[in-house]
């Protein structure tokens, strides 16, 4: 029996839309997983931080031989604006950090001095912990100068979890060779790991404690670790949460930072 030809006219709409995409871009299909996981890292970051919020926060440095514990009033807006200011122990209250886009300056109320932190004190520790000044000032640099790609899937709590491996891009202004992000498909973060140009893991933060916050699931503990000291950690736990639509642009002044608000808790 004679069939007739197949035209391009008999196609159903998408299959030609599809087509026509193909030979356009012959590339697109083999490049569709980098901007997956370039997605959910972006989204996950967006999920994390919010449009704006405002925290107490319990700050614990531990080492084999003491720890410290601190407590902090914090407002963030975005991936650019944050203030942190210590309010306990006595003897620390009204030390602070401002970021303001990439730049950042602290405060000693001891020396009535604020100092605009060079790049070369970016990667010493933030306030005496096992965070950096860089961990402050980068924390979206990931989603601007890393390209990601997923390389593994784990479970969590019922949930998909993607492993998603993150390389700095060419020439990018970053100190890391690459990180390790595990991210839950409902965009909850659990573990971030950071390694050095040749490979070896510096840090671990991780995320626990995924309970419902201020009307969404968020994990009220991270804990950022050291690789080759065990015993050393910082964990920082959330003791009040509120995210907001936005805070006043006054709350991200160098005046605010020698002389903060007090958080409005709802």
């Amino acid at each position: 029996m004679f069939h007739r030809r197949s035209s391009y006219r008999d196609w159903p709409l998408w299959m030609l839309l599809n087509a026509i995409l193909i030979l356009l871009n012959p590339s697109v299909h083999a490049e569709s997983v980098k901007p997956e996981a370039a997605q959910i890292v972006k989204e996950a970051f967006d999920y994390y931080r919010d449009e704006a919020s405002v925290a107490k926060v319990e700050m614990t440095i531990h080492r084999e031989d003491w720890k410290r514990t601190q407590i902090m009033h914090a407002w963030t807006v975005g991936e650019d604006d944050s203030l942190f200011t210590i309010v306990e122990p006595a003897k620390d209250r009204g030390n602070g950090t401002l970021k303001k886009g990439n730049e950042m300056w602290t405060y000693n109320p001891k020396i009535n001095r604020i100092i605009k932190l060079p790049p070369s004190m970016m990667s010493q520790s933030w306030m005496g912990s096992d965070f950096s000044n860089n961990d402050l000032a980068k924390a979206d640099s990931i989603i601007r100068e890393y390209t990601h790609k997923i390389i593994g899937e784990e479970r969590h709590d019922g949930k998909k979890v993607f492993v998603i491996e993150s390389t700095p891009l060419p020439d990018a202004p970053v100190i890391w060779g690459k990180e390790i992000l595990k991210i839950r498909e409902d965009l909850v973060f659990l573990e971030e790991a950071f390694f050095d140009e040749s490979g070896k893991l510096v840090k671990t933060l991780r995320f626990e404690q995924i309970e419902r916050i201020s009307g969404k699931l968020y994990p009220r503990i991270m804990i950022m670790r050291p690789a080759d000291e065990p015993d050393h950690f910082t964990r920082l736990r959330y003791l009040d949460l509120e995210f907001r639509k936005t805070l006043p642009d006054r709350y991200f002044t160098r005046n605010t930072l020698r002389d903060p608000p007090t958080p409005d808790f709802e």
